[in-house]
């Protein structure tokens, strides 16, 4: 079901915010990022920034899910309790359940939000991790160290998107073509998206930015006020998930 922007803003009841205090919302809310940014320093923060309007534009697709699981080698498992997944797709209700209400339409809540991890600036993957194989660089990606990883499972347990896999069985044997530049996993270790590191190291997009027919996904420097995630989310109204556990995830969502 194809839904336009003025459609989203009628079915969340939110259209006079939009038109009142969008600005100001997205303002307050770049203020503060910029104020976390000059205390630590950084220079870069890397974000993605995925426009639901244009997404849902094409229902049903899935170029992001594909283009990214053929170059990392995530295998498709069949058997769901052991599948992998670095991106996948939900329901908005399910997605954004701390900000729903009664008054949202029904089709509203049915239609599919991208979701994947959300390298949070305050992620509590890292604390948890007894062997320091999962950490977060300094321009904000949430690392992966695979030989490091014990399969403890703590960062799992603590990671309140879903957003990391375990490996019950060996994920090659569900791979009829590997990507060669990228290695593979083995069983009892968890993986999980990495915005793509070793594409951005080549001064490459994401894959599945790259893949989105939309063009709904932009991903790009937060700290850079001349970027183009930061031209987004100043005219619009950007929300996250599950912002109220202080996570400060950087993947935002605009309607």
């Amino acid at each position: 079901m194809n839904i336009t922007r003025k459609r989203f803003l009628q079915v969340t009841g939110i259209s006079a915010l939009a038109v009142a205090g969008e600005k100001l919302a997205g303002s307050l809310a770049l203020a503060m990022e910029d104020a976390e940014l000059r205390e630590t320093g950084s220079s870069t923060r890397y974000a993605m920034v995925i426009d639901l309007v244009k997404c849902w534009q094409q229902e049903g697709c899935t170029d992001c899910i594909q283009a990214c699981h053929e170059t990392h080698n995530v295998p498709p498992i069949p058997d769901h309790s052991h599948r992998i997944e670095w991106i996948w797709k939900s329901s908005f209700e399910s997605s954004f359940h701390s900000q729903a209400n009664d008054y949202q339409a029904e089709d509203l809540k049915k239609m599919s939000v991208p979701l994947f991890c959300n390298h949070c600036d305050n992620p509590p993957c890292v604390r948890v991790c007894p062997t320091k194989a999962t950490w977060r660089r300094e321009d904000g990606l949430v690392m992966m160290d695979w030989h490091r990883c014990i399969g403890c499972r703590y960062c799992m347990a603590a990671c309140p998107y879903g957003s990391r896999s375990f490996n019950w069985t060996d994920p090659r044997e569900f791979l009829p073509q590997q990507n060669l530049d990228y290695p593979t996993r083995t069983t009892g270790v968890v993986e999980k998206c990495t915005f793509c590191d070793k594409r951005l190291a080549k001064n490459e997009l994401p894959a599945c930015v790259v893949a989105c027919p939309q063009k709904a996904m932009t991903f790009g420097n937060l700290a850079d006020k001349d970027s183009e995630v930061r031209q987004l989310l100043y005219p619009r109204i950007a929300i996250r998930r599950k912002p109220e556990l202080g996570t400060k995830p950087v993947v935002f969502y605009i309607v």
